[in-house]
């Protein structure tokens, strides 16, 4: 690989991407806006070129800005600053979670890593603007995303940002904060009478249009790069804790690319030297409500079968999870688990999280913390191992999901007598 020159003229570090590969069949593609194999229609991901990451080292990560681009080195594409589409997100807050350790039983140290303080509210902003800084490279003047919410409001900011034209489709059923989420950065936003499902075949098919054919779909054409800014989040774990790796973690799964990417995240930073080898388990999470992932790993089937989505964890609510069989082999391989959790309990999970760590959660981090008591309850998770859950969004966009469940503790006369009468005083 070649390095480039900046905008200011200085070096910049060689991309360390040098295709694009199959993960089924491993025939590989220039590094263009495609994302399924011609050969077997399997997925693309980014491959490396090893040597180039080996030559990375933590002082150069270190030396970097305070945000996902710090990774620039490990990333297929923003070597180059001048080159980022970007909100700046990442370094999030790793929060040393001890109340809710001590409640639950956890001995060997519990975090979590807190994604809800992305510019955006969610991990979306990873994965945006990696995507978006592919789709610039690319030559693309338009963005698109089939989303349940995040991604939209994510895609919509960072093309306001850039100057982009921006076209975000979402269920019609949408939570309404995720609808004003979106609609403030003034894109065109398109509610669809469907699950995600029936939005992302259609957008699949718009993408083959015309009108379309010049538009970067951020989780189609060049989804290969945009699943590599979930990576990003396992590079911020390893580095917050002093560049180690946890032995356990606990990921949401939508589509199930966040989990294979963290698990991938852990593997290249073993590979490239950057922490030690010690062995992790990921865990997966899934409402009841939508668990695909879920059912085939209790019913130790390799194969993941759609289902209709309900409940109320809509930013999970993929039915047919692309990254659904990759899922189930990196919790296989590294000897996690999978389990899923009612409505009732992902509002119990918000509520725990928020009185034991101040964290106010959306839906999905209401998953990961109800799943994380159930595994520890049924002893799939080893509580005397250090673990980590991640938060992947903010739960001022989902309050519906809680609001019947708190409110005003006491009410009251403006009076000391109305005080005293409410136990408040004596």
């Amino acid at each position: 690989m070649t390095s480039v020159i900046s905008a200011d003229h200085t070096s910049v570090a060689p991309s360390p991407a040098t295709a694009l590969r199959c993960r089924n069949c491993g025939a590989t593609y220039p590094l263009i806006a495609v994302h399924a194999c011609a050969e077997c229609f399997g997925p693309l991901e980014v491959a490396y070129d090893e040597q180039v990451l080996a030559a990375v080292t933590r002082e150069q990560i270190e030396a970097g800005p305070h945000n996902i681009w710090r990774y620039a080195p490990l990333l297929p594409v923003g070597q180059d600053p001048a080159s980022r589409v970007t909100l700046d997100p990442g370094f999030t807050p790793l929060i040393r979670a001890d109340r809710l350790a001590a409640e639950l039983g956890i001995t060997g140290g519990l975090w979590v890593k807190d994604d809800s303080a992305n510019p955006t509210h969610s991990f979306k902003d990873r994965v945006v603007s990696v995507a978006l800084t592919a789709a610039k490279g690319l030559g693309f003047e338009a963005v698109a995303c089939a989303s349940t919410g995040n991604l939209a409001n994510s895609v919509a900011a960072h093309a306001a940002r850039a100057g982009l034209l921006a076209t975000v489709f979402v269920p019609s059923d949408l939570e309404p904060a995720k609808i004003v989420n979106s609609a403030v950065y003034a894109p065109r936003l398109v509610a669809v009478d469907g699950s995600y499902d029936d939005v992302n075949r259609l957008t699949s098919e718009l993408g083959e249009t015309d009108e379309f054919e010049s538009t970067a779909f951020v989780n189609q054409n060049v989804r290969p790069y945009y699943a590599e800014g979930s990576k990003t989040l396992g590079y911020e774990t390893a580095e917050q804790l002093g560049w180690r790796l946890p032995a356990q973690v606990v990921v949401p799964i939508a589509s199930g690319s966040l989990l294979t990417k963290i698990d991938k995240a852990f593997t290249e930073l073993v590979k490239a030297g950057l922490v030690d080898e010690s062995p992790w388990a990921v865990f997966g999470a899934q409402s009841a409500g939508c668990s695909p992932v879920y059912t085939a790993f209790a019913a130790g089937q390799d194969v993941v079968q759609p289902v209709k989505p309900t409940g109320i964890a809509k930013s999970l609510n993929i039915g047919n999870p692309a990254d659904g069989p990759y899922a189930l082999d990196a919790v296989r391989r590294t000897g996690g688990a999978i389990e899923s959790v009612t409505d009732d309990e992902i509002r119990d999970g918000i509520a725990l999280l928020a009185r034991t760590t101040g964290i106010f959660a959306e839906t999905a981090g209401g998953v990961t913390v109800a799943v994380l008591k159930k595994l520890v309850e049924s002893g799939q998770l080893d509580p005397a191992k250090e673990t980590v859950v991640y938060n992947t969004g903010e739960g001022l966009k989902t309050l519906d999901a809680i609001a019947d469940r708190v409110g005003p503790t006491h009410r009251i006369a403006p009076s000391l007598r109305g005080a005293r009468e409410a136990g408040l005083i004596s």
